[in-house]
C-alpha cells in the first residue's frame, strides 16, 4: 500500500524555518567559540521572535547540541556519498580520512563548530566517530589493518584528525590536500599497513567533493 505524501502547510513551513534560523545562529556562535551567549542574542542573530525559541528547544544546551548534530548530519551525508564507491574497508578509511581534511576548506565554519566541541565529538552516536569504529573493525576483520582495540583506533585517529584541522583552520595558506595526505599516511602504518600498502591509499586519485 503506497504511503501518502505529507503535506506540508504554511505553519509548518513557517516553523522548519524559524528552526533553521536558531540552529543557523547556533552554528555561528559555537564555530566563534561564543557559547556563553543569552538566549536574546540568539533570537536577535536568528531575526526570530524570543517567545518562538521555546516552540523548538527547551534550553540553550538542547539547541547548541543540535546545531553540532546538525553539522555532523551534514558530514555524514557528504562523507557517505563520497566513500560509497569503495569497497575496501582500508580504503574507505583512507578516503573519508583524506576527504574530511578537504572538507575544512569547503566549510569552515561547520569544522570550526567541531573543533569548538572538542574531543567529546568523538564520544557521539552521530558522524565521524561510529564511522571511523565501523570501518577500522572491518579493516581489521579483513586483516587489513593488525588488531587493535576500536575506541582506542577511533580516538587516535579522531585526535589527530581534530589537530589537522585546527592547523588548517589556523592557517588559511596550508596545503590541505598535502596535510590531509599525509595524516592519512602516518594514520595507516598506525594501524599496521606496511608504507607501500599506506602511500598507495593515502595518494590515489579521489572523486570530487559533492556540492552543497
Amino acid at each position: 500500500m503506497a504511503t501518502e505524501p505529507v503535506v506540508r502547510n504554511r505553519v509548518d513551513r513557517r516553523r522548519e524555518r524559524t528552526r533553521n534560523a536558531l540552529l543557523g545562529a547556533a552554528r555561528k556562535f559555537l564555530s566563534e567559540g561564543r557559547s556563553a551567549v543569552s538566549i536574546q542574542e540568539i533570537t536577535d542573530a536568528a531575526d526570530v521572535g524570543f517567545g518562538s525559541f521555546y516552540n523548538h528547544f527547551d534550553s540553550k544546551d538542547q539547541l547548541f547540541d543540535e546545531a553540532v548534530r546538525s553539522v555532523l548530519e551534514v558530514y555524514s551525508e557528504l562523507r557517505d556519498e563520497i566513500v560509497a564507491l569503495y569497497d575496501d574497508p582500508a580504503e574507505v578509511f583512507a578516503v573519508s580520512y583524506r576527504m574530511t581534511g578537504r572538507m575544512q576548506r569547503q566549510i569552515p565554519e561547520m569544522v570550526r563548530v567541531l573543533l569548538h566541541s572538542g574531543l567529546s565529538v568523538l564520544l557521539r552516536d552521530e558522524g565521524l566517530a561510529p564511522r571511523a569504529r565501523r570501518d577500522i573493525v572491518a579493516a581489521q576483520e579483513a586483516g587489513r589493518f593488525e588488531p587493535m582495540n576500536p575506541d582506542l583506533a577511533v580516538m587516535a585517529a579522531g585526535g589527530a584528525l581534530l589537530g589537522l584541522l585546527q592547523l588548517l583552520d589556523a592557517d588559511p595558506e596550508a596545503d590541505a590536500e598535502a596535510l590531509a595526505d599525509e595524516m592519512t599516511l602516518r594514520m595507516l602504518r598506525m594501524y599496521g599497513m606496511d608504507d607501500t600498502a599506506a602511500r598507495q591509499l593515502a595518494t590515489g586519485p579521489l572523486p570530487a567533493l559533492p556540492q552543497l
